[in-house]
């Protein structure tokens, strides 16, 4: 088992540092950082621009490789370079990493749990009435922009605060002004700022991993093994748990991989809607400025992000199929 998952420590490693390197040179290909001084009032001199883009290293005068590799020495440094308006980019990526992953954390193991759960329930009971309502109400969430989706949410919430005359649901921020009155009040006041992203990027999950699981849950169910477990004398139960559930889950690993990037690009749009200052509304914001150093960081996070969501699907994928860990 430890074999398998130091080489693919490797492999990811290798996968990182290409997209590392592809998103460096994409970011600088498609963005113009030299629109950003266009347009002011009082212009700014051909010198000073020059200047401004070669102190922030995405001087387009100067060849790619070069800037690539000036970039690259620092940020194994954990310098990140300066943004397009000569901000640290370590810094403010420090300021927001802990918003986006506290949703996308929250979110993802939420949605993951929920939609495994619930996609192996409505297998063992296919085609009764609680299989078709799920199934009914999982394609209509699938077919919901995220966007949308949260948009909703905001719509029905403000319609709950108003039929209840209070504001119980805050959707506005991840946090309210002025909330500093110890521990407990901090955490209630952070929760419920929590509570419709976390719910608009779990909903889609839920809805998508259903699917998946009810179907690799019907695959199984039918097995010889599963037919010999239960002659052996093993209660219904135990056999879904122990032996259908568990081989049902192995292909589930692997998409989980790939679904998170999903997720990531759902909570992008979350955030700006919500007013969540994390990694999302930032490189956003960061393209709209042709930062280009902002936007490879975003990317860099993303790429990291998947990354790590993939190592974690193989460690569950040796963690339940013994071939894996024989390896």
């Amino acid at each position: 088992m430890w074999g398998y998952l130091g080489k693919r420590i490797g492999y990811y490693a290798v996968l990182l540092a290409v997209a590392i390197g592809l998103s460096y040179l994409l970011a600088s290909l498609a963005l113009d950082p030299r629109a950003y001084y266009e347009g002011r009032q009082p212009p700014l001199s051909t010198a000073s621009v020059e200047h401004h883009l070669t102190a922030i290293g995405v001087n387009d005068h100067k060849p790619l490789l070069d800037r690539f590799l000036t970039w690259a020495g620092h940020a194994v440094r954990g310098d990140l370079g300066r943004t397009i308006d000569g901000s640290s980019v370590s810094a403010e990526f420090g300021r927001r990493i802990g918003v986006s992953l506290r949703l996308l954390l929250l979110g993802t193991v939420a949605g993951t749990v929920l939609g495994v759960l619930a996609g192996a329930w409505t297998a063992v009971r296919q085609y009764r009435p609680s299989d078709r309502a799920l199934t009914i109400t999982s394609f209509a969430l699938l077919s919901t922009p995220v966007f949308l989706l949260a948009v909703l949410l905001k719509i029905g919430a403000i319609w709950f605060n108003q039929r209840t005359g209070t504001d119980v649901i805050q959707f506005t921020g991840e946090k309210s002004p002025g909330v500093d009155s110890g521990f407990w009040a901090v955490l209630k006041d952070r929760s419920v700022h929590l509570l419709l992203p976390t719910v608009s990027i779990a909903l889609g999950a839920i809805a998508s991993y259903s699917r998946y699981q009810r179907s690799a849950m019907l695959d199984v169910l039918g097995a010889d093994y599963l037919r010999t477990a239960r002659a052996k004398g093993l209660t219904r139960r135990t056999v879904l748990l122990r032996h259908g559930l568990r081989t049902a889950l192995i292909p589930m690993s692997t998409f989980f991989s790939y679904g998170f990037l999903a997720l990531f690009t759902g909570a992008t749009f979350t955030e700006t809607i919500f007013g969540w200052h994390g990694m999302g509304e930032w490189f956003v914001a960061s393209i709209g400025k042709n930062d280009v150093n902002s936007v490879v960081a975003v990317n860099v996070f993303a790429a990291v992000v998947v990354l790590l969501s993939g190592f974690l699907a193989d460690v569950l994928h040796a963690a339940l199929d013994p071939r894996v860990r024989r390896a």
